[in-house]
Parts: C-alpha cells; sequence; structure tokens
C-alpha cells in the first residue's frame, strides 16, 4: 500500500467468561505486529479490541458466580482482559466492549437500517443451539454424545448436549447474499486461500436465512422495533468493528477509517467472510477490505481451549521469557494462516539459539568492541569491500521482502527475511575478527569499518524488528546511540529502514545489558 494511507485492523473481540489464554495472546501480538509496522511506516493506522460481553453463557456464568452480568462482565475485563494487552505489549488504539453505550446505539441504527431496508422478517424458528459457541449448529456440527451424553446430540466443538430451541425471531434475509458473496470470494477478500476454499465451498451449498433476535432471555440489545426482543449475540459482536469508529454518529471518522481488515481464528470464519459482509451489504455499507483466518494453536496435538483445560496463560510464558520472546516466537515460529504447535522445549531452544545467541549477542559484542576500540564512539566507515557490500545488499533486500511480506499478511516471512540479516552480521564478523585487527594499527581504519557495518546492520535490525519486539529493539536503539542522533525508534520510517547509511559515525554508544539474558531451563 501507499505511504498515508488508511489501515484498520481488528483482532476479534473476545468473549470474556473466562481469562485469556496464549491463543488470544497469539491473535492479538499478530494484529499488533502489523498495526505497529503500517504505523511506522506512515500509514494512518488504527487498531481496535475489544470484548464481547451479551448472550446466554455470559449470563449463565455470571449467574453461577453470583453476580449480574454487568458486574460479572466489569470484573473480567478489568482483572484480566485490559492486564494481557499490558503484558503483551500491546499498542492497541482502542478497546470496545459490547455494554457501552456507543456500541449499544450504533448497532440498534445499524439493524434499524437493515430492517427498513426490506431484509428482516418475523418468523419462527427451532434448532439446536449450543450455548458455548453462542450458535446454531448444522447437521456437519453435530455429533452423537457418549459417555454421560450418550443418547443426546452434542457439539462437535465442545463435546457439550445442545439445546432445542423454539422461538419466534427476526430473520435477516442472508440467503439473498449468495451470488454477491461467491463474486466478493472471487478477489483475495478471504486469505488463505485454503480459508477462501472452504468459504467458497460452504456458500456453494446453499445459505439459510439467519435469526437475528432471541425474546427467551433479555441480557442483550434490544430490538429497536420490538423491544421484546434482544439482537442476537453474534449479530451485535460483528458489528463492534462499525460501531468502534463512528458508524451512526461520527461520519467523518467513518469515512476516515473505514473498511477495516480482519485478523480471526478460523474456527470464526464464517461468521466473518459470510454473515457480516451480507449485513454490511444490506446496510448499504462497504464490505471490509479482507478477513485474514489464522490457525490454531495446537497443545500435545490438541486446540487451545479453556472447557478441555489445555489453556495456557500468557504470563506463564512472559514472567520466563519476556514478552518480547512471546511475540517473536508465536509470529516467527508458526507459518500465519495455518495450524501450530506450542511446545516448552521448542520455545527455550529458539529463545537460546535465535535470541539469545544469534540477536542478543550480535548486539553485545558489537557495542562492546565500539567501546572497547574507539571509545565509545561509531568509528567512519572506510573504503568497502565485496564483503560490506554483502551486508548492504542483504538489509536493503530483506526490508524490501519483510515489508512485502507484511502485505501478504505473512508476519513469519517477514522475521524470516529479517533474521538474514542477523545471521549475515554474525557471519561477517567471525570472517573478518575485528579483535585480530585491533591489535594493528595500521588495520584500524579497516577495524573502523568493519564496526560501522555491524553497528548500522543493528540499526536497521532496530527498526524492522520494533514491531514484533518492541522492547529490546528500544534497548539497542538507545544502546547505539541512534536516539540522539535519530529521534525515537517509533518514528523511524520503516520503509526505509533498508537504506544503507542512517546511523551517524561519532554516536556516542551505551552499555548494553544482555537483551535476552539465560533462562533457567526448568519451564
Amino acid at each position: 500500500m501507499r505511504t498515508g494511507e488508511s489501515f484498520y485492523i481488528t483482532t476479534p473481540i473476545y468473549y470474556p467468561s473466562d481469562v485469556p489464554h496464549i491463543g488470544h495472546g497469539y491473535t492479538t501480538v499478530a494484529v499488533d505486529a502489523l498495526a505497529r509496522w503500517h504505523r511506522q511506516a506512515g500509514d494512518d493506522t488504527w487498531m481496535l479490541t475489544g470484548t464481547d460481553e451479551h448472550g446466554q453463557k455470559m449470563l449463565r456464568a455470571a449467574a453461577a458466580n453470583g453476580a449480574t452480568p454487568q458486574e460479572w462482565v466489569d470484573r473480567l475485563v478489568a482483572e484480566s482482559w485490559h492486564p494481557v494487552l499490558k503484558e503483551l505489549d500491546v499498542a492497541n488504539d482502542d478497546f470496545i466492549r459490547t455494554t457501552q453505550a456507543r456500541h449499544e446505539e450504533r448497532v440498534q441504527k445499524f439493524v434499524q437500517a437493515i430492517y427498513d431496508r426490506g431484509y428482516i422478517y418475523a418468523g419462527e424458528f427451532e434448532a439446536l443451539y449450543c450455548v458455548g459457541c453462542e450458535e446454531f449448529k448444522t447437521e456437519s456440527e453435530i455429533v452423537d454424545g457418549t459417555g454421560p451424553f450418550e443418547g443426546l446430540k452434542v457439539c462437535a466443538i465442545h463435546s457439550k448436549p445442545l439445546e432445542l430451541l423454539q422461538e419466534k425471531n427476526y430473520f435477516f434475509k442472508l440467503s439473498e447474499f449468495q451470488d454477491k458473496l461467491l463474486d466478493l470470494y472471487k478477489t483475495d477478500f478471504v486469505r488463505p486461500e485454503s480459508a477462501r476454499n472452504e468459504v467458497v465451498s460452504f456458500v456453494k451449498q446453499g445459505l439459510k436465512d439467519l435469526s437475528i433476535s432471541r425474546s427467551t432471555f433479555d441480557w442483550g440489545i434490544k430490538v429497536p422495533w420490538d423491544e421484546s426482543h434482544v439482537i442476537y449475540v453474534w449479530v451485535d459482536a460483528l458489528l463492534n468493528y462499525v460501531t468502534a469508529v463512528g458508524y451512526g454518529s461520527d461520519p467523518e471518522e467513518f469515512a476516515r477509517r473505514w473498511p477495516a481488515y480482519h485478523v480471526v481464528g478460523k474456527d470464526i470464519l464464517r461468521f466473518h467472510a459470510v454473515i457480516w459482509p451480507a449485513m454490511l451489504m444490506a446496510a448499504g455499507v462497504e464490505v471490509p477490505r479482507g478477513v485474514f483466518a489464522h490457525g490454531w494453536l495446537l497443545v500435545g496435538g490438541e486446540k487451545m481451549s479453556k472447557s478441555k483445560l489445555t489453556g495456557i496463560a500468557p504470563t506463564e510464558i512472559t514472567d520466563v521469557f519476556g514478552s518480547d520472546a512471546y511475540r517473536f516466537y508465536f509470529l516467527s515460529a508458526i507459518a500465519f494462516g495455518q495450524d501450530g504447535s506450542f511446545s516448552w522445549e521448542d520455545l527455550s531452544a529458539r529463545y537460546q539459539a535465535e535470541l539469545a545467541n544469534g540477536f542478543g549477542n550480535l548486539a553485545s559484542r558489537t557495542t562492546a568492541m565500539i567501546d572497547r576500540y574507539f571509545e565509545g564512539i561509531v568509528p567512519p566507515a572506510g573504503e568497502d569491500t565485496d564483503a560490506e557490500r554483502h551486508i548492504h545488499k542483504t538489509v536493503a533486500d530483506a526490508a524490501t521482502a519483510a515489508d512485502a511480506a507484511i502485505e501478504r499478511f505473512r508476519i513469519d516471512e517477514a522475521i524470516t527475511a529479517i533474521w538474514t540479516i542477523v545471521d549475515a552480521l554474525n557471519l561477517y564478523i567471525t570472517e573478518n575478527e575485528p579483535w585480530a585487527l585491533a591489535k594493528d594499527d595500521a588495520r584500524r581504519e579497516r577495524l573502523g569499518t568493519v564496526l560501522y557495518t555491524a553497528a548500522e546492520g543493528l540499526r536497521a535490525l532496530a527498526v524492522l524488528l520494533s514491531p514484533v519486539m518492541p522492547i529490546a529493539t528500544e534497548k539497542l536503539w538507545i544502546a547505539l546511540g541512534a536516539g540522539d542522533t535519530l529521534g525515537h525508534l517509533a518514528d523511524q520510517p520503516i520503509r526505509e529502514a533498508g537504506r544503507w547509511g542512517i546511523l551517524p559515525a561519532g554516536a556516542a554508544v551505551n552499555a548494553l545489558a544482555p537483551l535476552f539474558p539465560r533462562v533457567e531451563q526448568s519451564a
């Protein structure tokens, strides 16, 4: 995209009835890294996250804990969901809660608009419903129960009995949008390709109209023309993406921000790629720029899940390895868009090899040698040899490749491209042996060239890795003396990071504690 364009990106809004696990953290840091990259590229960036607080599941969880639904969600958000954003160094621009007045008022305006345009009608409905998913189930999503649930129909995801619901509801004419949706999928609206193929296959089977209200409980937003009904929780939740940026009340802000990119887990892809664009079409609002579905995090071969006790809290990792390592590991070790397995052994091995020994050691020894051989002042470079020209090209190519990968939402490929600089610089230092050059006064200019090359390579790494590891890169930036000479790291234009010669000779290097200290392997 061109620098300066609007880049609005969202996480799903999370259901806060339980505490966040590393799957939630994975989605959130991925969106944060994408937003940070675009922000640093000079794009008009806005990152939204939040919580989805209505629905029957929340009502029951509150009752089970002796609280009103509002008291319950307030406690969950304050004690669990806001803290995890700080823990993972997420720089979101907004946090929306579906119980906020701004959301509720704008949802009613949107649903009223669809109603006024003739896309909602009253009808009767009977279907099997999973409270855990807050979703009516199709035949392919229903399995026969086993053990204590033998003889019952259960949810394929939660393995818990489904409830037969019979209600008079309002319906959205989803079936009318089948052809328009199939035309939309001819673009790259849904990514990756495997996700698009799944959605196309689903829609080609035929779409049924969607029940968009409930009348058997009242924990939700009231249907504006019939207050005996509340709006179906998924319709309410999906609308957060437009209500947060001013739909229905701030047309200027809405025009500036919308449309958005949505990053979601693949289990909620159909809501975002089928129901959501159809609702927007019905309301006469532009569809999102795209939906990117990432894979599941697997632990011991099973999808991360609190209900199956495979949930791991992000703090279990950050307390040991730090937030930068958390962000780096999940964003680099898993191909974004595919399932990925988490293990403590893999995290620990990558932390040691790539962060401590690779990047961290490169930063420590470069700054230490500048301190030792040039009294802490970045030396000027002398004449370049093929060795330096190779580094210049590596840095330029990595920056270009990383930006292209970010455009494809492939954060893992961006990090792989950037890491070629780490590997090239480590090899360059090994081959050029600055410690040997330092013993020969006649080779002082050559020593300066080698250490300037290493320092300038680190300058590029600090900029390019800052969206992924904001804490370590800030420490490195200060240690290189770049803050005093070039300004704040966050202000460095990331699409120009590959240009050579930006760090000025004469910058004063500061002492650098290990960026990634050794970790006791008991984790």
